[in-house]
């Protein structure tokens, strides 16, 4: 099979570890029709947190990623209802809009936080250097799920561009919850 993009390795990262605590971080948290600045405390406080790095909105693993979380329903099933689901990327406001609708992820109640310059991700150890730009980055894939004091109860972290999570292996994490 011909592929339209080459697989790449990337280079080890140094990111919080199951049984760690979770970096807190403010960012605008977009929903499909306003945003506001939101703490992940604030978000935790309230219940367990799926915090999802995703790349810029528009690139096909964010799409393929969002269209594999909305089937599944994460935090909309009877068993994970106090589940909030979030994604986090650089891009703005305006383009997390967009893909929530284009995504059909508007009706779960998904919100994204918008990072423009990457920030979370550095403080996570997962910021990936956008094809050798110097000074351009965005976070590579990854799944955090907390529990109410930010304690990171599943740790995921691309080792290549692009890979995806196990969601089955999530999904059990969820349910371990």
């Amino acid at each position: 099979m011909g592929l339209d993009f080459e697989v790449v390795d990337l280079p080890p990262a140094d990111h919080p570890a199951e049984g760690d605590q979770a970096p807190d971080f403010e960012r605008p948290l977009v929903n499909d029709e306003y945003w506001a600045d939101v703490s992940l405390s604030d978000l935790t406080a309230e219940g367990p947190v799926l915090l999802l790095f995703h790349t810029m909105d528009g690139a096909f693993p964010t799409t393929y990623m969002w269209n594999e979380i909305r089937d599944r329903q994460w935090g909309h099933r009877g068993h994970d209802d106090d589940l909030t689901v979030v994604g986090l990327s650089v891009s703005s406001p305006y383009e997390h809009k967009d893909t929530i609708h284009e995504r059909g992820i508007d009706d779960a109640g998904y919100r994204l936080f918008s990072d423009p310059q990457n920030g979370v991700a550095e403080a996570y150890g997962i910021a990936h250097e956008l094809d050798g730009m110097a000074g351009v980055s965005e976070p590579r894939p990854a799944a955090f799920l907390l529990d109410e004091e930010r304690v990171i109860r599943y740790a995921w972290v691309a080792e290549t561009w692009p890979q995806f999570p196990d969601y089955d292996e999530i999904e059990a994490a969820i349910d371990d919850l």
